[in-house]
């Protein structure tokens, strides 16, 4: 099988050697995403809330980019600064998904790039 890259200019451009997402057959896999504003390059101001609202809109994009969307989701990974941020990354979070909810995994980090509170990968089935 081969790899596909999906990028849209609605999510951060990559910022290194990486994808904003790779399809491979029906699978999508997403790079992590962090609170970037793709029209302005900056990370939104705020705190976990607004941080992580950017989040999911930018995953928002890249699912779209590839004809997805998070109903499509099977497996998050949810990257937090502070396991404090949990309930209220929970609250929103549950915005975005129905049951069956994906299978998740959340873990604290000691930091993510340019300070963001809160980092969110995914994996979907095209």
């Amino acid at each position: 099988m081969q790899k596909k890259e999906i990028a849209t200019t609605n999510a951060p451009a990559a910022i290194g050697p990486y994808s904003q997402a790779v399809q491979i057959g029906d699978t999508l896999y997403t790079s992590g995403q962090i609170p970037i504003d793709p029209a302005t390059g900056a990370l939104v101001p705020g705190g976990i809330q607004e941080q992580g609202t950017r989040v999911f809109q930018n995953l928002k994009a890249v699912l779209e980019e590839a004809g997805a969307d998070f109903s499509k989701v099977v497996k998050v990974n949810v990257f937090l600064t502070d396991l404090n941020d949990f309930a209220a990354l929970n609250e929103l979070y549950a915005t975005y998904f129905e049951k069956p909810y994906p299978a998740r995994s959340c873990v604290q980090v000691a930091g993510l790039p340019k300070g963001a509170l809160v980092e969110i990968e995914m994996v979907a089935v095209l």
